[in-house]
């Protein structure tokens, strides 16, 4: 059992635990959605995805987003998953971003969305 992201009491008063499929999302969404120069102590950690969303929707961007997260993703958690696909999708303030991997561990392929509000 892993600990829960975002930290948190469960109802036992323990540190909530997240199961291994959790766990591996968890670690994508912080890669996800963490900004380079965040983490004091890891000032590359992340993908710099919030920023995109300010610039102009296009063909290219969607690319070079794309292109960025599979990168951030393959340098963070490249021994943890392999990311198989990444689309990401910006409508108004939310950014949602789905992904298609494969746990290393288990050899599982998994789905997953991820959406977070810009501020």
């Amino acid at each position: 059992m892993e600990i829960a992201f975002e930290y948190r009491i469960d109802a036992r008063g323990h540190t909530a635990g997240a199961s291994e499929d959790e766990h591996v999302r968890d670690l994508i969404e912080q890669v996800l959605f963490t900004a380079p120069g965040e983490r004091v102590n890891r000032p590359t950690f992340g993908s710099g995805l919030r920023g995109l969303v300010f610039e102009p929707n296009g063909e290219a961007l969607a690319a070079a987003t794309e292109h960025t997260v599979q990168g951030a993703l393959q340098l963070w958690l490249g021994e943890v998953i392999v990311v198989e696909s990444v689309d990401v999708v910006a409508v108004e303030s939310t950014l949602e971003v789905t992904l298609s991997y494969i746990v290393r561990r288990t050899e599982e392929r998994r789905i997953v969305t991820v959406a977070r509000e810009t501020p």
